[in-house]
């Protein structure tokens, strides 16, 4: 009887892939042999896959993955042309340009699992806006901001205009107006890659974020007469429609297809992932194929019907993924997780 040829161990497999690369992914392939880790190599290796096919990216941002500093790695994923449109939360949108030009001013509270209600009231008289761990400076972040992006919004509602919140970003930042106010290097910005490159940016839910709010106060006191001057909602999602339609039939001649790298859960998940069954079963265009790669990084669980937590496959019977498409889910912190698969990516 013939003897079982031996199967190439997946570690040896990394290894020779890692050794065309840096010393992140060298690292990532000697030690992540194993359930989680494991499964952050597959889905790295798939998103290169993905790309090498000629397919694009969209990835998704929840949680407040810009006061995380994910732009470190995120900005040069989209400089290096390895993303090709995000969605994410209006917090971080703005986050991201908060610590941009106030980073000096943040704070680290490292025992924020300890701190007394006395503690958090103290922060709160200095304007002290904590997320987790870290303190962002009302007056030299969200007020800076609020100051230069409401010209904009005046200047438009006077013209008569409408933009999108992520143009409202775009234009302030190529004013040039915050740049004597930037405090990190702007390389490691990811909305100002995205800003460079024109890339699409898609903000569900918008009107829950600092800026959100501050419209609306503005809208209130009158200093914005039309409630419209700043399009959301629906209308990103008419556009999502459009560019999605756009971009599979470009691809349509090679193999390529467009993936989905969806960071936590939430609206910046649950909203664009919609958009491939509505143009199936709304608009009856059938022939433009479903996501062609899916990875979650997110450390929710599937109890209760959380869809955050749902694994890729339940996605199959709402008409989102098909029983072919590469699929991987990292249940792990996304903070450590997402730069790790961006550098192996990078090939750092």
């Amino acid at each position: 009887m013939k003897a079982k040829k031996a199967k190439v161990k997946p570690e040896l497999v990394n290894a020779k892939l890692a050794a065309k690369k840096g010393p992140i992914s060298q690292f990532i392939a000697h030690n992540y042999r194993h359930f989680n880790a494991a499964s952050l190599v597959d889905a790295a290796k798939g998103y290169e896959a993905h790309l090498k096919a000629g397919g694009k990216m969209l990835v998704t941002l929840a949680g407040a993955m810009s006061t995380a500093e994910l732009g470190i790695s995120l900005a040069e994923m989209i400089r290096q042309g390895k993303v090709h449109a995000i969605v994410c939360t209006g917090a971080n949108l703005e986050e991201d340009i908060f610590n941009l030009v106030a980073h000096d001013y943040y704070e680290r509270v490292p025992h924020y699992r300890n701190l007394s209600t006395e503690e958090e009231v103290a922060l709160l008289d200095r304007h002290m806006n904590r997320v987790t761990d870290t303190c962002i400076p009302e007056m030299e972040a969200m007020r800076r901001i609020e100051d230069v992006v409401l010209e904009e919004w005046v200047k438009a509602d006077k013209a008569g205009e409408r933009y999108f919140p992520h143009e409202f970003m775009y234009k302030i930042l190529r004013s040039g107006k915050l740049k004597k106010s930037y405090q990190i290097d702007p390389k490691n910005s990811w909305m100002l890659a995205a800003c460079e490159a024109n890339l699409p940016i898609i903000v569900p839910g918008w009107e829950d974020a600092t800026l959100g709010n501050m419209y609306a106060g503005h809208v209130i006191s009158g200093d914005v007469k039309n409630v419209h001057t700043v399009r959301t909602g629906i209308e990103y999602m008419t556009w999502l429609a459009e560019w999605y339609t756009k971009t599979a039939k470009l691809l349509k001649n090679g193999e390529g297809s467009i993936g989905f790298f969806q960071i936590g859960g939430g609206i910046a998940g649950d909203f664009p992932i919609c958009v491939v069954p509505m143009l199936h079963q709304d608009l009856q265009r059938t022939g433009v194929p479903l996501w062609g790669y899916f990875c979650q990084i997110s450390d929710s669980t599937t109890s209760f019907g959380s869809y955050s937590g749902a694994v890729p496959n339940e996605k199959i019977t709402w008409g989102k993924l098909a029983g072919s498409t590469p699929k991987f889910i990292v249940e792990s912190d996304a903070t450590i997780v997402a730069p790790l698969i961006f550098n192996w990516v990078l090939g750092r």
